[in-house]
This record gives C-alpha cells, structure tokens and sequence, in this order.
C-alpha cells in the first residue's frame, strides 16, 4: 500500500515538474524567426529588366542599371572596388554628357565615386541614398597621391565651418552651376558652408542656386541628385524646391546650431524651425517590387 502510494506521489510529481518545462520547450519552437534583411551590397549584376528606379532615393531599388566606364571623356570613376559604380541608364547619359561640358569649359576633368550598387538598394555603409540609381558623388579636388582615394581636400575648415579661401576656387562654383543648370537634376547636395559661400558670391543669374541644397558633411565632395526618369513610374520624386534662391537658412545645419536644437529640446523648449520641408506620404509599395529585383535574374555579361 506504501509503495503503491509512493509511486503515486512520484508520478504526480512528475508531472507537475515535466509540464511547465514542455510549456517552455513548445514556446521557443513556436517563436517566430526575424526575417533577414536583404543584403543588397552581395548582389555582383544589374538585372536583365528594362530600365526603372523603383521606390524613393532613400528606400527603393533599380532595375535594368548600367555600369558606368573606368574612364570617358572629362572623367575617371574611382574606388571601384566598392562596386557602387552602376546607376539607371539617364544618370550614366547626364554624367558623360555633364563631364564633356566641364572639359569644354576648361575644367580638370571630374573624379566621380559612388553611384549605386547594380541594383541598388541600402548599403552596407556610407549612404542612406543612392538606392534607385539616380545619385552620383562628385570630388571638388584630386587628392595629392592617388593611392586609395581617401585624401580629399575639404572646401570648409571643418573646426570653425568656415570655407578654406585657400581652397576654394572660382572653378569649384562653375562646377556647382553647370550641374544645377541641367534640367534632368532635381538637387546638389553641398555643406552649408559652401551654400552660405555661393549665395554671398553668385551676383547674378541666381536661379539655379535653388537647387544648391545645403547639407551635412559633403565638403570635399557634392553630391547630384536626378529627377524621376519618364520610364519609372514607381519612382518617388521629391518636392519640388523653392522658387526662391533659399539663402539664408543654410546655418540651420551647423554644429552650433544643432547644438542648440538638442539643447533646447532637452529643456522642453521649442527649437528653431529648419527650411521649409514638403512631408509626402511615403507609399511602400516599392519594398514588394524590390522584393523580386532582389531575386530576379542577372543580366548576361
């Protein structure tokens, strides 16, 4: 009777013992995996598609993307080992098109660096854009020894962000000019040193100053952004700019000024408004459509 009733107690035991632990078991088989995300930088080949940048310059994609040459008329294309030298077919036309007019001019022929990655895409480091094939970065100088293309001269002295008079030259707003004066470009990106140097310079002919968007870094290099091609329909454009010059509130973007902002909203006060910003709803339809770029077919050699 003991023994029988001992087992009994064992076996209760048991049981209350095996179940929370099969609970525990049966909750981590059960928990759902995170779902990787792609990584767009391993993918080596555009797609065979037709020609589209998908989605907006900062989340999308790009099919049908072309590889622009090591080297044309005006210009050299460098760290190519990162192979961010792929973009949509209208970017690599401006490009050639914009670095034969800076050679006629009579300009030192252009370094360019990263466009997009041969389907775009985000990458692994240094942009946030350059995802749909329409970005491009351009170098203000050459650097003294080519080597690995890393000892670019800045236009600002980055301690006091003020320009480098040294440095910068009348060329160097030529450049700017001749790339905001092309009707395919939507927006160059420069520091906000630069823009606060070219409103205070340019006298005349000040339209295409609108387009000069001041931003952080970007310094020793400006960064030309193109419009949505007429082929892509799915392309996201951007507000369009002020009509205006849109001097005057470049220093919004300074350390000091930031400083400021963060100190301000620390203390529960309001911060000084930034430029005008147009918010657009921002459609995701494109992560779908990227979705079968990414595993689409690569384009034959």
């Amino acid at each position: 009777m003991r023994v029988a009733l001992l087992l009994a107690l064992f076996a209760g035991s048991a049981i209350v013992i095996a179940g929370p632990c099969t609970g525990i078991n049966a909750a981590h088989a059960k928990s759902p995996k995170k779902k990787k995300k792609p990584r767009w930088h391993t993918i080596k080949r555009p797609t065979a598609d037709a020609p589209a940048a998908i989605g907006g310059y900062a989340g999308g994609c790009v099919t049908g993307a072309v590889a622009m040459p090591k080297a044309g008329v005006g210009y050299e294309t460098i760290r190519r080992w990162r192979n961010r030298y792929y973009g949509h077919p209208a970017l690599a036309m401006f490009l050639e098109q914009y670095a034969a007019s800076v050679k006629a001019a009579g300009l030192p022929g252009l370094l360019i660096g990263d466009l997009s990655q041969p389907r775009g895409g985000r990458m692994k480091s240094g942009h946030r854009s350059h995802q749909i094939g329409l970005d491009a970065d351009i170098w203000f100088e050459r650097p003294a020894k080519r080597g690995d293309d890393s000892d670019f001269a800045s236009l600002v002295r980055r301690k006091t962000e003020t320009i480098d008079i040294k440095v910068f030259k009348p060329r160097h707003v030529e450049l700017l000019r001749m790339a905001a004066k092309s009707p395919e470009v939507s927006r160059v990106f420069v520091n906000w040193a630069i823009k606060r140097e070219l409103c205070a310079r340019v006298t005349e002919d000040r339209g295409w100053l609108t387009k000069v968007r001041p931003w952080y870094g970007h310094d020793s290099h400006f960064h030309v952004r193109l419009h949505c091609p007429e082929d892509s329909p799915d392309c996201v454009p951007q507000s369009a700019v002020p009509t205006t010059d849109d001097c005057g509130v470049e220093s919004w973007f300074s350390r000091v000024e930031l400083r400021a902002r963060r100190s301000a909203k620390k203390a529960g006060k309001t911060a000084k408004a930034g430029p005008a910003r147009r918010k657009k709803p921002r459609s995701k339809a494109w992560v779908e459509t990227c979705a079968h770029v990414y595993r689409a077919p690569t384009a034959p050699r």
